[in-house]
């Protein structure tokens, strides 16, 4: 299949793959990794602005971050100048877990990217980005 969109599909979910067997075992899933990596570089952030950063649907972020709030990865406090906003706080669980998801993900990347010369992974990654910010323009 030539289908950029199919192929980067397939991509998406050989990562996942990838990275989900791995990080079962640390407590988190593949869907909320990106809001981990968003939170590890600034906490108390809001949901919309988490939101903005990750780029998924509302209805997806606020399942995703009740689910991490079960599993004891976040916790939400109230904003002290917006009451209808609320402030997302990583617990000592998941801030614990930050070096070993990322070496998880990293070893996730190398697999994926096995038998690629380093130009011909940073090409690939470079590409990578510029379709997605030509896709953040539709």
């Amino acid at each position: 299949m030539e289908s950029a969109t199919y192929l980067a599909a397939q991509l998406a979910k050989g990562f996942n793959r990838s990275l989900q067997m791995k990080a079962a075992r640390l407590g988190f899933s593949p869907g909320q990794f990106p809001i981990l990596i968003e939170l590890w570089e600034e906490e108390g952030l809001t949901q919309k602005q988490l939101l903005d950063r990750v780029d998924i649907e509302q209805a997806t972020m606020a399942n995703t971050l009740s689910r991490m709030e079960r599993d004891g990865l976040v916790e939400r406090r109230p904003h002290p100048k917006d009451k209808r906003a609320q402030l997302v706080f990583l617990t000592e669980k998941a801030r614990a877990m930050r070096e070993e998801a990322m070496s998880t993900a990293e070893e996730a990347d190398e697999f994926l990217f096995a038998g690629f010369r380093r130009f011909e992974k940073e090409l690939m990654l470079e590409y990578i980005r510029w379709a997605i910010e030509n896709s953040k323009k539709l």
